[in-house]
């Protein structure tokens, strides 16, 4: 057995369930081999990639839970479209001519903020996605999340401004979830993003020009406005979606709704972590660095806690309905044979 052999059945030993990779690993392995080059020692990015989603659909299909999947595609839609019109409105308000003044720093022009170089990222994204679904999109993806977790290390090290941690995180909770784009959507679905994108550059514009003295902390502005505003739209957008969906016996929209509670608490992150803070210390609003942290774990396990009760239920539901169904077939086969 080769090292990349043995690599790769490692990956499909951490992803796939037990009962599937005891009958089909070797097969998945060869398979990737057969298509890797043949001076490959390690898999690759997207071969990883590939092993982790095919695992979780083996996952999730043990469980009962295969609808959960176009559910993904739909929430990872919607959560590219809300990424990069976000990063379209932070890059405007970025770049703007009028802000004088920003966290202390005289500007004249262009921006100090390391962000820009992240939100730059994610509107290259949105282009991708027009021309190429699938893998491009992908790691089009990862690079911009890469550099938007890079901007925090970064900023300590060259100390220079940055992007608030809440910002960040949102766009990062947002980012996960986009991995999950279909790879070949209907061209209207490929414009999506880019179409959110541009409608968020004028408003920025607006905004930045007629800011005033809000905008030397422009990014904190949106703590109580933009960010909430964004979670309320991707909420209201994806129930409207759902109950269209649901009309028709399809519940994709009510796992998308699932799947995004994450991200949606996360764009309220701010206001929640000051509720936080009012209700458990006293006094005003603190939101530090803390109470950010502590509500930033509390909607991460409560979303994760409410998908997983969700699973379990639709387990539940599902098996019952086949039990319910074999029963009558039973019943429906003994009748036909006594009538016999």
């Amino acid at each position: 057995m080769s090292d990349l052999e043995r690599r790769y059945l490692r990956l499909i030993r951490i992803f796939y369930p037990a009962g599937y990779r005891d009958t089909r690993g070797t097969e998945i392995a060869d398979t990737y081999l057969a298509l890797c080059p043949p001076d490959r020692r390690w898999p690759s990015v997207a071969d990883v990639a590939d092993v982790a989603g095919g695992g979780l659909q083996q996952r999730l299909r043990a469980v009962g839970a295969t609808g959960i999947g176009p559910g993904v595609r739909l929430a990872a839609t919607l959560a590219l479209v809300t990424a990069t019109a976000l990063a379209g409105g932070w890059a405007m308000l970025e770049v703007n001519p009028w802000t004088t003044a920003w966290f202390g720093f005289e500007q004249h022009g262009m921006s100090v903020s390391l962000g820009l170089g992240a939100w730059a990222a994610w509107l290259l994204a949105a282009v991708v996605y027009v021309v190429a679904p699938g893998r491009w999109t992908r790691l089009a993806i990862v690079l911009a999340l890469v550099l938007t977790v890079a901007v925090v290390p970064l900023a300590a090290v060259v100390d220079r401004p940055r992007p608030p941690l809440f910002v960040l995180l949102a766009q990062v909770c947002l980012g996960f979830v986009a991995l999950g784009v279909p790879g070949r959507p209907p061209s209207w679905i490929r414009l999506l993003p880019v179409t959110g994108a541009a409608a968020a550059l004028p408003v920025a514009a607006t905004v930045a020009r007629n800011g005033g003295d809000v905008l030397p902390v422009y990014y904190g502005w949106p703590a109580g406005q933009v960010l909430p505003g964004a979670g309320m739209a991707l909420l209201f957008v994806t129930l409207l979606v759902g109950v269209r969906l649901a009309a028709r016996n399809d519940l994709r929209g009510a796992w998308a709704l699932l799947v995004l509670l994450c991200p949606i608490g996360m764009l309220w992150l701010h206001p929640l972590a000051e509720e936080f803070a009012v209700s458990f210390y006293g006094g005003g609003p603190n939101a530090d660095g803390t109470t950010l942290a502590t509500a930033a774990i509390i909607v991460a396990v409560s979303a994760a806690i409410v998908m997983a009760v969700a699973v379990l239920v639709h387990r539940r539901v599902t098996f019952t309905q086949a039990a319910v169904e074999g029963r009558t077939s039973a019943d429906s086969l003994t009748s036909d044979s006594a009538k016999r």
